[in-house]
Formats: C-alpha cells, sequence, structure tokens
C-alpha cells in the first residue's frame, strides 16, 4: 500500500488551543477537544469512563460517549477535522479503537529502524496491527477527504481515456466522475506531490480529491483496462488471423493460465483465461469479428467451417519461440453462435518427477513403494477436470520409464511425448479408438500399460484382466475421492473378487490456488470457517494460515500459482474384504481410515493452509467434506511432518 504522507510527528503550525483539564486528557486526545470546545462536559466524561471501565469487553471511549448519545458522530468528525495539524494519525487509530498503545510503539520502533524511512501507515499496514482499508477511512476522516470505493460502471470512460493505464498504476490514483467543474480524482495517497502534479497534467488544476485503498484503485483499472486500454478491436482495425494469434500468443505468455474461453455473448464476443483454475477477462471485442474468428479457428483445427449447426472438436499446433504448443479445441453451439474453448498443453514441455508432484513425506513414500514400485496391479488417478490428474500420471511414467521397461500407451491425446515410451493418440475419425488400440496394446508385450481413462466395462475390464496376468496398470477416473474409485468400478459390474485382487492403489486430488508470498499475511479463521470445517480452535493449534491481499504480482487476487492436494489410498486386507462384502462408500471409507491411516482431501488441504501454501477459503470452496476432519497434530503425523 502507498501510505499516506502522515508521520507521526506531525509539527503544529497554529496555536494549540488552552489544554484540557487533566482529567479529560488521559482519556485521549479527541475526548480532551470535545470537552474543550464545550460539545461535552467533564462530569459526563467521567461517567462515559465509569461505563467503560465495567464493560466486559474492552471499547473505545469515544464509541462509549456516542452510545451514551452525549454528542453525535458529525460533532466528532468535525471536532477531527478542525484539530487535523493538532492529532497525530497514530493517537487517532489508538482513540478510535483500531490499534492499541503497544501496537503504536512497536510500529513507531519498526519506521524509525527500516531504511529508506516508511510511513507510518504503510508500516502499520504492512505488519499487519491494521487493514488498509479500515487505515484509509480513518485518514478520510482525519483528513476531511471524501472516501471512495471506485466501481468500474460509475467511472467516465470519456475522462479514463485521457491518461495512460501505466500512469494510473505507477501514480495510484483513477478519475472518478466531473462534478461542478471539478475532476474527482480518488489518490491511494492526496498528499504525495508526485502523485498531484500528475493528475493535474491530465485534467487540469481544478481536481476535487477523494481517496480510496490501492487495491480497490488497481481492481478498478484492470476491469476497465480491456476496453480502454487495450481498445475494443472491431473487424476493421484488426484481421482475424491477428486477433487469433494475439490471443494464443497473450495466454502462452501468461503465467499459468491452461485454457482460453472465446464467447460470443448479445453485444460482443468475450475472452477469457482460466488462470490458475479460475476464469478471468482477457478482452472484449464487437460482434462483428465473431464470423472470422471462428472461421480462422476452424481452418487451424481443421475442422468444417461449413458447419455451424453441430458441434466440432480439433487440434492446433502452434509454434512459438522455437517451441511446438499443442491445443486442444472445442467447439460448442449456442444461442448466440459457436463457442470455442482452447486448451494449452505441452506449455513448456516439462514433466515433473514424482517427488515433486506435492505429495507429503509419508505419503510419497507410501506412492513409491506400495504402488509404483509394485510389479503388477492398476493405480488408479481420479479426480474431476483440471485437477491435475495427466501431470501425476505422467511424473508416475517418468519414474517407472528405464531400458529394461516396455511402457505403451493410449491417450486422447498425447499430451506430453517422452523419450523411450511407446504413445498412441486416440483418433476416432479414422477409427483409433480406445477399445480398438487397447485390443492391440496387450499383444505388443508390454510391462506398463497407461490407459488415458478408463470410460466404461469395456476398458475398466481390460484394465483388470491385464493386471491379472501380471502387468501394470496406471490409468485416470473422474470421480470425487479415492473410495469413489473403487465404487466407480463396481458399478461398472467388474467382478468385486477381480477389483480387490488387482487393484493395488487409488489416488484422488484436486488443484488448489497457493497464497501469493509477495503479498502474503496472517490469518485468523473466523467463527463461521470454524463452523464449516468442523473444527474447534484447539484442534488447529499451532497452524500459520495465510491470506493474500492482492498485489500487482498476482493481480490483485491474492493467489500465485496453485499446488496439489492428495488422498492415497492402498489397499490392504480389511479393506479388500469390505469391497468383496458390497460395503458402502462410507463404511469402506471408515475401514480405510481406520486401518490404512488414509488423510482425506480436506485434511491434506488442512494441513497445507495450516503451512500458510493455501488459504482455508481454498479448502472449503475445493474439498470435498465427506466426513468429520481429524485435528492438526494427528493428521501432520499421518502425512510424516
Amino acid at each position: 500500500m502507498t501510505a499516506p504522507n502522515i508521520e507521526a510527528e506531525t509539527t503544529v503550525s497554529e496555536p494549540a488551543p488552552p489544554p484540557a483539564p487533566a482529567a479529560s486528557r488521559k482519556h485521549g486526545e479527541i475526548a480532551a477537544l470535545l470537552v474543550e470546545q464545550g460539545l461535552l462536559k467533564e462530569d459526563q466524561l467521567v461517567y462515559a469512563a465509569r461505563i467503560q471501565s465495567k464493560l466486559a469487553s474492552p471499547k473505545p471511549i469515544l464509541d462509549v460517549i456516542k452510545e451514551l448519545k452525549l454528542v453525535t458522530d458529525d460533532q466528532v468528525r468535525g471536532i477531527i477535522r478542525s484539530n487535523l495539524r493538532t492529532i497525530r494519525i497514530g493517537d487517532l487509530l489508538i482513540e478510535l479503537g483500531l490499534i492499541t498503545a503497544d501496537d503504536l510503539q512497536v510500529a513507531l520502533s519498526i519506521q524509525r529502524e527500516e531504511t529508506p524511512r516508511k510511513k507510518l501507515g504503510e508500516v502499520l499496514v504492512k505488519h499487519n496491527f491494521l487493514e488498509e482499508q479500515k487505515l484509509i477511512e480513518v485518514l478520510s476522516l482525519q483528513m476531511g477527504y471524501l472516501y471512495i470505493e471506485p466501481e468500474f460502471a460509475h467511472i467516465d470512460r470519456i475522462l479514463f481515456s485521457k491518461g495512460a493505464v501505466q500512469s494510473y498504476k505507477d501514480h495510484n490514483f483513477i478519475p472518478i466522475r466531473v462534478e461542478d467543474d471539478e475532476i474527482l480524482v480518488a489518490f491511494a495517497d492526496p498528499l504525495d506531490h508526485n502523485d498531484i502534479d500528475e493528475a493535474r497534467k491530465l485534467f487540469g488544476p481544478y481536481i476535487n480529491t477523494a481517496i480510496a485503498t490501492k487495491r480497490s484503485i488497481h481492481l478498478a483499472i484492470k476491469k476497465i483496462k480491456p476496453e480502454q486500454d487495450k481498445k475494443l478491436y472491431s473487424y476493421q482495425n484488426a484481421s482475424a488471423v491477428r486477433v487469433v494469434n494475439d490471443i494464443i500468443l497473450a495466454a502462452i505468455e501468461a503465467e499459468s493460465v491452461s485454457d482460453i474461453h472465446i464467447e460470443p455473448m448479445v453485444d460482443r464476443l468475450r475472452v477469457r483465461f482460466r488462470r490458475d483454475g479460475v476464469l478471468l477477462l482477457y478482452k472484449d471485442y464487437t460482434r462483428e469479428i465473431i464470423a472470422g474468428l471462428t472461421s480462422r479457428i476452424k481452418v487451424m483445427c481443421e475442422a468444417d467451417i461449413t458447419e455451424r449447426r453441430r458441434h466440432q472438436g480439433g487440434r492446433i499446433f502452434f509454434e512459438h519461440d522455437g517451441h511446438e504448443m499443442d491445443l486442444r479445441v472445442s467447439i460448442f453451439v449456442t444461442v448466440h453462435g459457436e463457442k470455442i474453448v482452447l486448451r494449452l498443453l505441452n506449455r513448456k514441455n516439462e514433466l515433473l518427477q514424482v517427488d515433486d508432484v506435492g505429495m507429503s513425506p509419508r505419503m510419497l513414500d507410501r506412492f513409491r513403494s506400495d504402488a509404483l514400485d509394485c510389479p503388477s496391479g492398476v493405480v488408479i488417478v481420479t479426480g474431476p477436470t483440471g485437477s491435475g490428474k495427466t501431470t501425476t500420471i505422467y511424473s508416475c511414467i517418468n519414474h517407472l520409464n528405464n531400458p529394461e521397461t516396455s511402457i505403451i500407451t493410449a491417450e486422447e491425446p498425447v499430451e506430453y511425448v517422452i523419450d523411450g515410451i511407446a504413445q498412441c493418440s486416440i483418433n476416432p475419425k479414422i477409427n483409433m479408438t480406445f477399445d480398438e488400440s487397447l485390443r492391440h496394446i496387450v499383444r505388443q508385450d508390454p510391462d506398463v500399460i497407461v490407459i488415458g481413462e478408463i470410460r466404461d466395462e469395456y476398458s475398466a475390464g481390460v484394465a483388470v484382466q491385464a493386471a491379472l496376468t501380471g502387468h501394470k496398470v496406471l490409468t485416470t477416473f473422474h470421480t470425487e475421492d479415492s473410495i469413489g474409485g473403487l465404487v466407480r468400478l463396481l458399478n461398472m459390474d467388474i467382478d468385486a473378487f477381480l477389483i480387490s485382487s488387482t487393484v493395488v492403489c487409488v489416488v484422488a486430488q484436486r488443484l488448489m490456488r497457493k497464497v501469493c508470498p509477495e503479498c502474503a499475511s496472517i490469518y485468523q479463521p473466523t467463527p463461521k470457517e470454524y463452523l464449516v470445517m468442523g473444527y474447534d480452535p484447539r484442534d488447529l493449534a499451532g497452524a500459520a494460515f495465510m491470506v493474500g491481499r492482492g498485489c500487482p504480482q498476482c493481480d490483485n487476487t491474492g493467489y500465485r500459482g496453485r499446488v496439489a492436494v492428495f488422498e492415497m489410498l492402498v489397499l490392504n486386507e480389511p479393506v479388500r474384504d469390505a469391497i468383496l462384502e458390497r460395503k458402502t462408500s462410507h463404511q469402506i471409507r471408515q475401514v480405510s481410515t481406520d486401518s490404512t491411516g488414509l488423510v482425506t482431501l480436506f485434511e491434506d488441504g488442512i494441513s497445507k493452509a495450516a503451512e500458510g501454501i493455501t488459504t482455508i477459503e481454498e479448502s472449503i470452496r475445493c474439498l470435498p467434506r465427506l466426513q468429520k476432519p481429524r485435528p492438526l497434530a494427528e493428521i501432520n503425523h499421518l502425512l510424516g511432518k
């Protein structure tokens, strides 16, 4: 945050009013000024102090005075604004109950020691003594500036277009609207002369100053940026070829973009990028470019450009910096036109090692020894689309790949090309289907068979039969958790005996956003979050929860990058018996938890949140909560932390 330019050592340029009686002064500067100005009587202040001392929960004296209706909010604001030069920001924050005297002393000590010397407000926010928004509200009150939260819909676009987006970002201000021949401009620091001068260069000398948080200013700029700074593209000023190339290049060069969504709307064409699992707006285009852009993508992915009534698909190979990118294309017919989604594959052609996928130490050891190093059996990685299953499967292939092992795959499509293994890309257009490929795979003398996904009874049967004949099989499922993978096989009419005999491990996983390291701050869960999680605060003793406040590095989201969370079930005799007895998923889960040391997805997520890697919010948003979680200490013991 760029804290307003107010130091703790505010000087007095006007004669101070006569001092208030000592009895008034001990209750704070503002209370004393209320007495001096005749707005509050001395005995009323004493009475309020007596009430304050009897309260079960501490409360600032000003709040007590206002609740007793001895003074009004307007009177307090008037006192503060008429005595701006005599009330120091630190004292004001204490009297308003936003920080303690001890907090102020620590902050002042930090301020003196840091080089270069920072403003007091910046120190208070950086070291988590105070939230930025609370500080801005107080400074607005103290300095008499209008406090405003810039709203995208309320910002004058013509005014905004007079300046460059980078200038707004560098100087932390944004024009809002014209009021009585003056331009209302919101500043993060209305006392920074450089920022004021920059605004006056753009809008002239008649500026009405408002104050806002740096975060809200940058969010407003970001929302307007596709429309103003990057312009609304039209068919006349950009060819479809150029627009498609620009979109793909922007996605490739952006950090952590997995999908491009090109969506025809009633009045525009919207393009969004899925970044770290969340869709974010990239640009809006006029509708007149839709036909040309759609046709261009169809040509690139070899789809039928004349067909507009049926869904289609294809692939694009796009070269960038000497590296060939692979994009999977899905074309879906909607009432407003054809919606196109491009999934980016082979982004940097980097394969993770099993050690680097994000498993905890004990889980990783068990996965290697009890699953990957077993000579035969089925290993299933399960989770929804976009949960990182492919990355985990390829890390397993990489682990098993050696000159003594024959590995063969059937994938749709091949996402990473690995030297030393035989990879088959399914192509239904030429009748190279999963069924056809699986029939031939078992005749290729493989040691390890990789089936991209178990889709039906046939592929499930092939996987089980291959494992029975001594092969190791790696595959994926789309189920909510590890137990769901077993139940799904049972529901495919695979004999329970075959499942219990061949499946050695089921790993469920999700991807969760990581806290941005640049703006991470300590976080205390709310009572509601404890309730939703099913925890008592004592169960999470020793946790160091964090949350991102938002910064330019993370586009003010508070998140940057993603981390995987896992639930690993290694089948033992009690679990196999439960399968043979066709127990319910709840019963199998209970047996697994009791006998295998299974740590649930939610428990692994909470463990990572307690380390400050991700957040409680992400754990609640992304992970299933199918049973009451165990205390943090017990979870970490099971994970080997």
